[in-house]
């Protein structure tokens, strides 16, 4: 397969993965075995590229970035978010357990996947998977905010999630929902309204361009460490994607205005095996634990 077609394919199943709150991008990155470079591309965008740009070097400047990669994974990404916005907004409203059991499959193979790229679990990489898994449950546990469409509120969002995006193990659908803005975005994606779209996608290009900087040098020089903490961030998101959940609500009275529900928290609990419906999901849980399988070995 042409290595361009291949790459846009992983940028479909990252932004597929970034609109499903508990599911990261950058865990498919790292699957996929392309997210060291993704890393590296996102970090070449810099000064250097800019003073390329500005002699009028285009050819210079679209190889120092790795642009033909960077521009077929960023592709994948925003074809897959606009395009499945719809679609996955209404599974989520539909078939909520059954799109959370195929997920929770999916990310709960991707432990072993990305836990095997340690070179060597050391007591320093163990205290890293154990700090990892302890903050991502504790995200978990927020209670999430009220919406705002302020647009520095927005500006902000974008920053914060799209961090969260390319770090394995830590959606940034799920940081935008404990944020109360998750509805808002994917609602604006699904009619094109650019006065939320606008400041969120700027937040988002700056957040992207400084946190790869610090996240390439992260692992570059504590590689072991870092990768043990993601595999910790995964470990805990399945917190997040437990398809058995009761939301907890609580009614907002507000002066003048209608009344709002706002999400205060989660309650877990576990299923009746001998239902239907709990086989189909664990069903699909086998059906998203093989698909992360079957894309690491065609990856390799």
């Amino acid at each position: 397969m042409n290595e361009n077609i291949s790459n846009f394919i992983k940028g479909l199943a990252m932004g597929a993965a970034n609109v499903i709150p508990g599911v990261s991008g950058g865990t498919v990155a790292l699957v996929t075995g392309i997210y060291e470079r993704l890393i590296n591309a996102l970090k070449s965008c810099d000064l250097n590229a800019l003073k390329l740009l500005f002699s009028r070097n285009f050819k210079g400047a679209w190889k120092h970035v790795d642009g033909a990669f960077l521009s077929s994974i960023l592709g994948g990404v925003v074809v897959s978010i606009v395009s499945l916005a719809k679609v996955l907004e209404y599974l989520l409203d539909n078939y909520e357990v059954l799109t959370m059991a195929f997920f929770f499959g999916l990310i709960a193979v991707s432990v072993i996947s990305v836990g095997r790229t340690v070179k060597k679990w050391g007591a320093s990489a163990l205290i890293a998977l154990v700090l990892g898994t302890i903050l991502a449950v504790s995200v978990a546990m927020l209670a999430p905010a009220g919406e705002n469409a302020n647009a520095g509120y927005l500006f902000l969002c974008g920053v914060i999630a799209i961090c969260s995006m390319i770090l394995p193990g830590l959606s940034g659908s799920f940081v935008l929902i404990i944020l109360g803005n998750y509805a808002l975005v994917l609602g604006a994606i699904g009619r094109f309204d650019m006065a939320i779209l606008l400041p969120m996608a700027l937040g988002c290009g700056l957040g992207l361009l400084a946190f790869a900087h610090l996240l390439g040098w992260v692992y570059d020089k504590f590689h072991d460490q870092t990768v043990a903490l993601m595999t910790g961030f995964i470990v805990g998101s399945l917190a997040i994607v437990w398809p058995w959940k009761n939301t907890l609500t609580e009614i907002v009275t507000r002066e003048g205005k209608d009344d709002k529900v706002i999400t205060t928290g989660y309650e877990w609990f576990t299923p009746m095996l001998n239902e239907s419906s709990t086989l189909m999901a664990l069903g699909l849980m086998v059906v998203g634990g093989l698909m992360i399988w079957g894309m690491e070995k065609v990856s390799k």
